[in-house]
């Protein structure tokens, strides 16, 4: 991490609220053991542990065939560096997926994760009917997940996203494994579907 994202998480860390304290043990008796909850490591799946690039052909025509593109996602090839990151995190993080999938598709993401044995975690995924874009989508995510916890590393690969978290302070690091092209960003901004 840069002395950015660390300086980030400590602003974010003061400003979330202390979790309570543990009851007091009887009299004689060692303190009750209270589980410490490790720091969360949000990821993104699409161009950070997943390669679209094959499936990209589905939104270059206007309007873009969203069904095409979401129906393909299972055949995705894996991305080792987002992988071996994730696998990392993972030895000292809790790992939340949080991506702009539609509801949908959640039973093909998380059987593609398993398939790709990576890290089991909570699957955050856009409800289907909601049209805004991935980075607003997001932003309200993570305000959510931050409520009590400690967000310690956000992996996403979208500029717009990375920015706009960026500048709300989250400790973001960008997926730059995967040239990343403009065809995905642009249709998540105008159809607002990932």
């Amino acid at each position: 991490m840069t002395d950015t994202a660390g300086g980030a998480r400590a602003a974010h860390d003061a400003a979330t609220p202390a979790l309570p304290a543990p009851p007091a043990a009887p009299h004689g008796q060692a303190p009750p053991v209270v589980p410490r909850q490790r720091p969360l490591a949000v990821i993104d799946v699409d161009g950070v542990v997943a390669d679209v690039r094959h499936r990209l052909c589905f939104l270059r025509s206007s309007p873009g065939d969203w069904d095409s593109f979401f129906a393909a996602a299972s055949d995705d090839p894996p991305l080792a560096e987002g992988v071996a990151l994730v696998r990392q995190l993972a030895k000292d993080h809790e790992v939340v997926w949080l991506t702009g999938r539609p509801e949908r598709s959640r039973e093909a993401t998380s059987h593609w994760l398993r398939e790709q044995d990576l890290p089991p975690g909570e699957l955050r995924m856009r409800p289907d009917d909601d049209r805004r874009p991935a980075r607003v989508f997001k932003r309200a995510v993570l305000r959510e997940l931050g409520v009590g916890r400690q967000v310690d590393v956000v992996v996403d690969d979208d500029p717009a996203v990375v920015d706009l978290l960026r500048a709300d302070g989250w400790p973001v690091l960008r997926a730059e494994w995967l040239a990343y092209e403009a065809t995905l960003g642009n249709a998540q901004e105008d159809a607002g579907r990932t």
